[in-house]
């Protein structure tokens, strides 16, 4: 018999497998008395899953849509899934670029190494037509976009217009896509200043572990702000 936290996930899978589930149905497939499923029914209930209940000799129990989103389970092909068709949409103009980013940067934290294997391999098998636009390096994104979300010190190594190179510790804000390109607005902490970065010439070091507050936007709006800086760099990125 599977101990009570192990026997909620697989009860929680089975529940997000198909619609209806009788009692005795998931009473067999968890070896447990039908008391045993009801009670843990309860359980996943305070946990923020809405699980119906059908009455009747036959009642049984089906998972609902709810106010929140609780987490998800997923199996492996599932996940690598979800992690490819997020690194998809977040090359696409679709306005939906940045969420999909947090979204894959949450995913593939959890992500097995098998399974980050998997997605890597996808996408290295994966070729776009050739003009239509610019390659993205998705563990760059994920890494800029999990520092924001997270209000985690950056540091990267950046490679600037005139091809000089150089070490960059900042406080990311936003990230702002424009056209083919993705532009990160983040306070550089040597210059004490706002700055504007080119997130295809980052690359990211190991994580800091350093928090902090986000400050106020320029002209609060980051997009403004940033399309205004590039414009005045005259299309390219910031120092």
């Amino acid at each position: 018999m599977l101990e009570t936290s192990a026997r909620l996930l697989e009860l929680l899978s089975l529940l997000q497998l198909k619609r209806d589930w009788t009692s005795s149905e998931l009473a067999g497939r968890l070896d447990v008395s039908t008391r045993t499923v009801r009670a843990d029914i309860g359980k996943l209930r305070s946990l923020g899953y809405p699980v119906d209940a059908r009455p009747g000799v036959a009642g049984g129990y089906r998972l609902a849509a709810g106010t929140a989103m609780p987490p998800l389970l997923l199996d492996d092909d599932e996940a690598v899934a979800v992690a490819v068709g997020l690194g998809t949409v977040a090359t696409q103009r679709l306005g939906v670029e940045e969420t999909s980013l947090t979204a894959l940067a949450k995913l593939e934290q959890v992500l097995p190494s098998r399974l980050r294997r998997r997605v890597e391999a996808v996408r290295g098998a994966t070729s776009a037509v050739p003009g239509a636009r610019p390659p993205l390096d998705l563990s760059v994104l994920g890494a800029v976009a999990a520092a924001i979300r997270g209000h985690e010190r950056l540091r990267f190594g950046y490679t600037k217009s005139g091809g000089g190179e150089g070490v960059r510790h900042t406080e990311p804000q936003r990230l702002v896509t424009w056209g083919s390109l993705w532009y990160l607005l983040a306070w550089d902490l040597d210059r004490d200043d706002w700055r504007v970065f080119r997130v295809d010439r980052m690359v990211p070091h190991a994580p800091t572990g350093a928090r902090f507050q986000p400050r106020a936007i320029p002209e609060g709006d980051a997009v403004e702000y940033v399309v205004g800086r590039v414009r005045a760099a005259g299309g390219a990125s910031t120092t």
